[in-house]
C-alpha cells in the first residue's frame, strides 16, 4: 500500500500537513463537513499544493513529522 504525505493550502493561506493512503479522498474530506481535520474545517476550501509518496506508513509518518517541524517559509520553499 502506498502512503502520501501532503500539504494543503487553506483559504486563510495557512498550510496543513497530513498523511493518507488516498490523496483524492482525503482532500475531499478536508473540503467536506464531516471527516476533515478539525484545523481545516474552518479554513475551507483547501487546495493540494504538495505531496510525496512512500512505500510504508513508517517512512511517511517520519517525513510528515519532519515537515510539520518546518517554519512556514521553509514549507513554502519545499512547495516550490
Amino acid at each position: 500500500m502506498k502512503y502520501f504525505v501532503y500539504i494543503v493550502r487553506c483559504k486563510d493561506n495557512t498550510l496543513y500537513t497530513g498523511i493518507t493512503t488516498d490523496i483524492r479522498r482525503r482532500i475531499e474530506e478536508h473540503n467536506g463537513e464531516k471527516k476533515g481535520a478539525k484545523y481545516t474545517k474552518m479554513r475551507q476550501p483547501v487546495e493540494l499544493v504538495y505531496m510525496e509518496e512512500y512505500k510504508n506508513r513508517s517512512e511517511a509518518s517520519k517525513r510528515e513529522s519532519e515537515i510539520k517541524k518546518l517554519h512556514k517559509n521553509q514549507k513554502e520553499q519545499l512547495i516550490k
